[in-house]
Protein backbone atom coordinates (compact mmCIF):
# COMPACT_ATOMS: atom_id res chain seq x y z
CA UNK A 1 0.00 0.00 0.00
CA UNK A 2 2.06 3.34 -0.88
CA UNK A 3 0.83 6.38 0.73
CA UNK A 4 1.78 9.90 1.07
CA UNK A 5 0.90 11.29 4.59
CA UNK A 6 2.17 14.60 4.95
CA UNK A 7 3.44 14.72 8.63
CA UNK A 8 4.61 18.60 8.45
CA UNK A 9 1.22 19.11 7.75
CA UNK A 10 -0.52 17.70 10.58
CA UNK A 11 2.19 18.53 12.94
CA UNK A 12 0.85 22.06 12.28
CA UNK A 13 -2.79 20.90 12.43
CA UNK A 14 -2.03 19.94 15.72
CA UNK A 15 0.12 23.30 16.90
CA UNK A 16 3.30 21.49 17.55
CA UNK A 17 6.51 23.83 16.59
CA UNK A 18 8.10 22.65 13.52
CA UNK A 19 12.24 23.30 13.85
CA UNK A 20 14.16 22.15 11.02
CA UNK A 21 15.07 19.05 12.29
CA UNK A 22 11.51 18.07 12.88
CA UNK A 23 10.67 18.99 9.31
CA UNK A 24 13.32 17.04 7.93
CA UNK A 25 12.74 14.23 10.09
CA UNK A 26 8.82 14.68 9.33
CA UNK A 27 10.02 14.38 5.52
CA UNK A 28 11.49 11.29 6.02
CA UNK A 29 9.05 10.01 7.11
CA UNK A 30 6.17 11.05 5.09
CA UNK A 31 8.49 9.79 2.35
CA UNK A 32 9.20 6.30 4.12
CA UNK A 33 7.71 3.10 2.00
CA UNK A 34 8.46 0.93 4.81
CA UNK A 35 8.49 1.06 8.49
CA UNK A 36 11.80 2.50 9.83
CA UNK A 37 13.07 2.02 13.65
CA UNK A 38 14.70 4.87 15.17
CA UNK A 39 18.48 3.85 13.82
CA UNK A 40 16.96 3.98 10.26
CA UNK A 41 15.31 7.16 10.68
CA UNK A 42 18.38 8.87 11.96
CA UNK A 43 20.46 7.36 9.12
CA UNK A 44 17.99 9.09 6.49
CA UNK A 45 17.46 12.36 8.40
CA UNK A 46 21.28 12.56 9.35
CA UNK A 47 21.85 12.10 5.37
CA UNK A 48 19.74 15.17 4.85
CA UNK A 49 21.13 17.57 7.77
CA UNK A 50 24.28 15.99 9.69
CA UNK A 51 23.54 17.83 12.53
CA UNK A 52 20.49 15.60 13.84
CA UNK A 53 21.55 13.29 16.54
CA UNK A 54 19.97 9.92 17.81
CA UNK A 55 18.21 11.42 20.60
CA UNK A 56 16.68 14.22 18.38
CA UNK A 57 15.00 11.03 16.12
CA UNK A 58 13.97 9.69 19.48
CA UNK A 59 12.39 12.66 20.83
CA UNK A 60 10.44 14.08 17.82
CA UNK A 61 9.13 10.13 17.19
CA UNK A 62 7.82 10.16 20.51
CA UNK A 63 6.53 13.66 20.38
CA UNK A 64 4.77 12.20 16.85
CA UNK A 65 3.29 9.23 18.42
CA UNK A 66 1.71 11.40 21.19
CA UNK A 67 -0.19 13.34 18.91
CA UNK A 68 -1.33 11.26 16.60
CA UNK A 69 0.66 11.57 13.81
CA UNK A 70 2.60 8.24 14.31
CA UNK A 71 1.63 4.83 14.77
CA UNK A 72 4.12 2.44 16.91
CA UNK A 73 4.72 -1.05 15.68
CA UNK A 74 6.48 -4.02 17.55
CA UNK A 75 6.55 -6.71 15.00
CA UNK A 76 8.81 -8.99 16.96
CA UNK A 77 12.01 -8.14 16.14
CA UNK A 78 13.22 -6.06 19.04
CA UNK A 79 12.51 -2.98 17.40
CA UNK A 80 9.60 -0.02 17.44
CA UNK A 81 8.85 0.71 13.88
CA UNK A 82 7.05 3.33 12.73
CA UNK A 83 4.40 4.40 10.18
CA UNK A 84 2.43 7.47 9.62
CA UNK A 85 -0.94 6.71 11.29
CA UNK A 86 -3.25 5.74 8.60
CA UNK A 87 -5.93 7.59 7.07
CA UNK A 88 -7.89 4.19 6.43
CA UNK A 89 -7.39 0.64 8.46
CA UNK A 90 -5.11 -1.71 7.02
CA UNK A 91 -3.39 -4.83 8.30
CA UNK A 92 0.08 -6.38 8.42
CA UNK A 93 2.07 -8.81 6.99
CA UNK A 94 6.34 -9.38 8.16
CA UNK A 95 8.54 -11.52 6.62
CA UNK A 96 10.10 -13.41 8.95
CA UNK A 97 13.23 -13.62 7.50
CA UNK A 98 13.68 -10.64 5.55
CA UNK A 99 11.53 -7.88 7.90
CA UNK A 100 9.87 -6.44 5.29
CA UNK A 101 6.04 -5.70 6.31
CA UNK A 102 3.73 -5.91 3.37
CA UNK A 103 -0.24 -3.65 4.02
CA UNK A 104 -3.12 -5.17 2.88
CA UNK A 105 -6.93 -5.33 3.19
CA UNK A 106 -9.28 -7.78 2.99
CA UNK A 107 -12.82 -7.01 3.20
CA UNK A 108 -13.74 -10.86 3.48
CA UNK A 109 -11.51 -10.53 6.46
CA UNK A 110 -12.60 -7.83 8.06
CA UNK A 111 -16.79 -9.02 7.93
CA UNK A 112 -15.44 -12.35 9.23
CA UNK A 113 -13.84 -10.19 12.45
CA UNK A 114 -16.92 -8.72 12.81
CA UNK A 115 -18.92 -11.56 12.92
CA UNK A 116 -16.90 -13.05 15.46
CA UNK A 117 -16.81 -10.28 17.89
CA UNK A 118 -20.45 -10.08 17.88
CA UNK A 119 -20.89 -14.16 18.05
CA UNK A 120 -19.10 -13.41 21.25
CA UNK A 121 -21.05 -10.36 22.64
CA UNK A 122 -19.20 -7.69 21.12
CA UNK A 123 -19.24 -5.27 18.75
CA UNK A 124 -15.88 -4.92 17.21
CA UNK A 125 -14.81 -0.78 17.73
CA UNK A 126 -10.88 -1.33 16.46
CA UNK A 127 -8.46 -4.04 15.89
CA UNK A 128 -4.75 -4.90 14.89
CA UNK A 129 -3.85 -7.71 13.12
CA UNK A 130 -0.53 -9.24 12.26
CA UNK A 131 0.70 -12.21 10.29
CA UNK A 132 3.65 -13.31 10.61
CA UNK A 133 5.68 -15.70 7.20
CA UNK A 134 7.97 -16.82 5.27
CA UNK A 135 8.34 -16.24 1.34
CA UNK A 136 7.09 -19.06 -0.59
CA UNK A 137 9.58 -18.37 -3.43
CA UNK A 138 12.24 -18.11 -0.88
CA UNK A 139 11.35 -21.40 0.09
CA UNK A 140 10.35 -23.05 -3.03
CA UNK A 141 14.30 -22.06 -4.27
CA UNK A 142 15.78 -23.92 -0.71
CA UNK A 143 14.23 -27.21 -2.03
Amino acid sequence: MSRTIDIEALCAERGLRITEQRRVIARVLSESEDHPDVEKLHERASAIDSNISIATVYRTVRLFEEAGILERHDFGDGRARYEPAPEAHHDHLIDVESGKVVEFVDPELEQLQRQIAEKLGYRLVDHRMELYGVSLDRERSKD
